[in-house]
């Protein structure tokens, strides 16, 4: 039987911009199901390397099977990208001609029921990308004080209905302790007014995301693999990153301008004197997104947004 894979999000988009050519060394900084790195092995063989990361155990094991017939180029390491600077010392590369990012959960990840990332499924509030760390959306459910949990469904959920869902939280668990994701729904139900539930899709949605980001600190982690990865990149290399929600693209917007930007003298200076110079080109300057066939054949591609800098 053939094993079914889950589809890369713009792939085609992300095999332009990462210009793949034999000989190329690329970090697939998200290795996931391995789908985008497959197509870049098959065209930067039998020359090129691949280094895969990913923090999920149970992704590395798939994505070793996978590309397997490319083991000879392929150096795969179980970690957080944030760590990209220890990965990339330990394979001794030298210079990276592209970085790609693909960020968020994985389809993998929200199908396996234990996992606690869907909303649609009755699991434990896990939520954990790496299975061997601590902090799981149970612990930040139950032992988060009401302002902790408000802010962080308002900061990483952009939730309206952070603090009304925080205090519905705090009554529940002070009767009995919150463990599964199906009694999280219904707290994030109950405490939304019926007229505010009829929009926007699952009312639940916010607040699992906002959850998930603080279980695996996804914000700032990316923030430092961004430096990071720009460090290693050569000169006319390309950083493709892939986000899927607004928080994660505003990183990497204003990271992608920050770099790009010039003379920082303030306007009244009519001459420059801080003798900044851009590092970077903004290579797509209007979004990327997936075309309706993709979303149709790909319906979690749908919020996909990519972004592009090549190095100067």
């Amino acid at each position: 039987m053939t094993r079914e894979y889950h589809k890369p999000v713009l792939l085609a988009e992300v095999l332009q911009q990462l210009t793949c050519r034999r000989g190329s060394a690329i970090v697939d900084c998200t290795l996931g199901g391995a789908g985008h790195a497959e197509a870049i092995l098959n065209l930067i063989s039998p020359e090129g390397v691949l280094i895969g990361i990913d923090e999920d155990k149970a992704a590395i094991e798939a994505a070793k099977g996978r590309l397997a017939r490319f083991s000879q180029q392929t150096f795969i390491y179980k970690s957080n990208f944030a760590k990209l600077d220890d990965v990339l010392k330990q394979v001794d590369v030298g210079q990276v001609d592209g970085f790609l990012f693909d960020l968020g959960v994985s389809s993998a990840q929200l199908d396996q029921v234990d996992r606690g990332f869907s909303y649609n499924k009755d699991s434990p509030l896990d939520m954990r990308m790496d299975r061997s760390t601590q902090l799981t959306a149970a612990d930040i459910v139950n032992n988060y004080d009401k302002k902790e949990l408000t802010k962080i469904l308002h900061q990483y959920g952009e939730e309206k209905w952070a603090g009304r869902i925080g205090d519905f939280i705090v009554d529940r668990r002070r009767r009995q302790r919150i463990e599964t994701s199906r009694e999280l729904v219904e707290i994030i139900k109950a405490a939304i007014p019926a007229s505010a539930r009829r929009h926007g899709g699952n009312p639940a949605k916010r607040t699992f995301q906002a959850l998930r980001i603080e279980v695996n600190q996804e914000l700032n982690n990316l923030k430092i693999a961004l430096e990071s990865a720009f460090k290693w990149l050569k000169p006319g290399g390309r950083l493709v990153v892939i986000s899927y929600h607004s928080l994660e693209d505003r990183i990497v917007k204003k990271w992608l301008r920050q770099k790009a930007t010039a003379c920082v003298c303030p306007p009244e200076i009519p001459i420059c004197v801080c003798g900044r110079q851009s590092e970077l080109k903004i290579l797509t300057p209007k979004l990327v997104r997936p075309t309706s066939k993709e979303i149709a054949d790909n319906p979690r591609a749908k919020s996909a947004k990519m972004r592009v800098g090549g190095k100067l």
